[in-house]
């Protein structure tokens, strides 16, 4: 049986982190679903396509992933695909009571399915899509913070 995960997230862009965290969870499991979410609430620095540009550039290298656009509850996605896992990822303590707090919630929304928080490698504990924006509009290097060969698209000021 195939052991299937969903990785959601706004992946605005998607990080060296995020890769990081991806590459870790497919050592449990056969293949990785990135959710890429629709928060209405919230503009994108990115649209999804470009979004979604960024992450396929990030992972042409990996087998046993797949990339799709959601605005549903994650726990309903994760039921209209049948996985029974959501991986996230945390960088630090505050990223972990974070994520604890959305795990907890899923769990009383959907008992059935489990989170697995998968700790940033050290040396990516520092990347956040925040910074990567950051950078983008002050005009910095954004080349350490993002997986190798990843071209951004260009974003008007």
């Amino acid at each position: 049986m195939t052991k299937k995960a969903l990785f959601p997230g706004s992946f605005d862009p998607f990080t060296a982190g995020h890769l990081n965290i991806l590459k870790r969870a497919l050592t449990i499991f056969d293949e990785v679903v990135i959710a890429i979410g629709v928060n209405q609430d919230k503009r994108g620095f990115f649209d999804n396509e470009q979004r979604r540009n960024i992450i396929l550039q990030a992972i042409k290298e990996l087998d046993g992933v797949s990339v799709i656009d959601y605005d549903s509850l994650t726990v309903d996605l994760c039921h209209s695909l049948g996985i029974k896992h959501i991986v996230r990822g945390v960088r630090n303590m505050l990223d972990f009571e974070n994520e604890r707090a959305i795990a907890d919630a899923n769990r009383l929304l959907a008992p059935d399915l489990e989170t697995v928080i998968i700790p940033t490698a050290q040396e990516f504990a520092h990347i956040s899509s925040s910074a990567v924006r950051d950078l983008i509009r002050h005009r910095g290097d954004t080349s350490l913070f993002l997986p190798k060969g990843v071209v951004l698209p260009e974003v008007k000021l």
